[in-house]
């Protein structure tokens, strides 16, 4: 069912919209993307615990084109209720990735803020449980055309730590990228912790988990830290996350109509005011500001202080946004990439789609390989990579190598590459043995006879001098040279 927008007029606000002096940078200029693409024509289903239909979704039009909760499928979206705790999360989340910054005059502004956003609630009174994530991905798969659902970002994780082959939440991820969906899982944050590793459905294969990196709100830092987020090798042994994205200092939407949104309200007013309204204007405020009433007859310097003290503790940037962090917030930025990399080429399949951003990706020397995948998301190098995508993937979607009438194919994505070979453990890792050719569809193809059941490593070789790792498989194992094998299990 669509949400009911709740109208907002801005002329109604006696405040600004502007960011404060503790502001974080938006995230398109965080990334120095292209704001020419904002997702048009595509559709992101937002799975999470709960939503209110936020202004920056619904204001001037109403782009949430659906509302579905897995435990009661009756409910609407009403602007009109009171939020709950649980309807935090996703509101934030949905407006990170689809936001058109309505109340921030455009500055929080998301890549994809002209997408429409499915939001499909998945949790029972905010508890997530596998149950939920499974109805939730059924109804997404099941709906997917009528919405022109193409990409689904997931900010949450299910109950245990298992395979890929034992989780129920795995296997319908699975699902719904075979039935062409692009599934952006958050990592999680236990990066930091012994039990640092992606849970369902961030361990699953075919998905696009996503870390995080700190720039500590500096553009162009050249020296990111890690986020704690969660990273592998997974139970199974495969590579995640495979690429990480800001998940700190990220805008997002205080939620409406709580106390909080008033407090921040009013002390926004507070710190915006000139020297001479401060007295007047605190008298007034004090009290929905969170601050003592003593406030009221201190001096101006002291009670500007005070507000800007507020601010920052609250992590407050302008009149109703914070700064949040966690790969809940990474994972939906990236969803909005891809929004845009459908807009500008919507014939992209999921796994081409990964592929893309795997391979713009930017790999930093200062961050574990483990704890990058296959490095930094680089916004707009993808989505001109996107542009240009013009393959026939008919017979090829960057699968692992596969066995096709007893022989063992590879399959490469490198327009700019002269020549491709594999060396591995197979063939005494001979890079002048095994050479791919360029295939009817652009591609590049290898093949050769079947080894003996075992394990094997292996990297391609590009040009004869660039070895790398298969993108397209996510078993790895350290090479011991700063960089991972490609890993393939041959069976009986």
């Amino acid at each position: 069912m669509k949400a009911a927008a709740k109208t907002f007029r801005p002329g109604e606000h006696n405040h600004s919209h502007a960011q404060n002096r503790f502001g974080v940078i938006p995230t398109a200029e965080r990334l120095e993307a292209d704001t020419a693409r904002a997702g048009r024509g595509v559709t992101i289903a937002i799975l999470d615990s709960g939503f209110t239909p936020h202004p920056d979704l619904t204001e001037p039009r109403n782009r949430i084109v659906v509302f579905h909760d897995v435990t009661n499928p009756k409910t609407e979206l009403d602007a009109a209720q009171t939020p709950r705790a649980w309807d935090w999360h996703g509101t934030q989340t949905s407006v990170t990735a689809a936001g058109n910054g309505f109340l921030s005059d455009g500055v929080y502004r998301g890549l994809a803020s002209e997408s429409l956003v499915a939001l499909v609630k998945v949790s029972d009174h905010g508890r997530v449980s596998d149950e939920t994530i499974v109805r939730g991905l059924e109804w997404v798969i099941a709906n997917k055309e009528r919405y022109n659902i193409r990409v689904v970002s997931m900010s949450l994780g299910g109950d245990d730590e298992v395979s890929f082959r034992d989780s129920r939440v795995d296997e319908i991820a699975e699902r719904a990228v075979r039935a062409g969906l692009a599934l952006v899982v958050a990592a999680g944050n236990a990066g930091c912790t012994a039990e640092r590793r992606p849970i369902p459905p961030a361990n699953s294969p075919s998905v696009i988990t996503v870390g995080g990196y700190d720039d500590h709100n500096e553009l162009k830092n050249p020296n990111l830290d890690a986020y704690c987020s969660s990273f592998g090798p997974t139970i199974d042994g495969l590579l995640k996350p495979e690429i990480i994205a800001p998940a700190i200092w990220v805008a997002a939407p205080i939620l409406p109509e709580t106390d909080f949104y008033r407090r921040a309200e009013a002390i926004s007013q507070l710190a915006a005011a000139p020297d001479y309204q401060l007295q007047r204007r605190v008298r007034n405020l004090w009290r929905e500001a969170g601050l003592p009433l003593s406030i009221a007859a201190a001096p101006p310097a002291q009670i500007r202080e005070m507000a800007e003290t507020r601010l920052r503790e609250n992590k407050i940037v302008a009149t109703h946004y914070q700064h949040v962090d966690g790969t809940s917030f990474a994972a939906p930025i990236v969803a909005s990439v891809i929004a845009q990399m459908l807009e500008a080429n919507p014939r992209l399949t999921p796994a081409v789609i990964k592929n893309i951003l795997i391979a713009t990706a930017d790999r930093s020397s200062r961050l574990s390989l483990h704890q990058q995948g296959y490095g930094i998301l680089n916004a707009r190098r993808a989505v001109e990579a996107a542009a240009r995508e013009a393959h026939n993937h008919e017979h090829c979607d960057f699968n692992p190598p596969r066995v096709e009438g007893g022989r063992l194919v590879f399959w490469h994505h490198d327009d700019l590459a002269t020549s491709v070979s594999v060396a591995g453990s197979f063939n005494q890792w001979n890079s002048g043995e095994t050479f791919f050719a360029r295939h009817s569809s652009g591609l590049w193809r290898a093949e050769m006879a079947l080894p003996q059941p075992g394990s094997y490593q292996y990297k391609f070789v590009i040009n004869g001098e660039r070895w790398l790792d298969d993108p397209s498989n996510g078993l790895k194992l350290a090479d011991n040279h700063g960089g991972f094998n490609s890993v393939l299990n041959v069976s009986e």
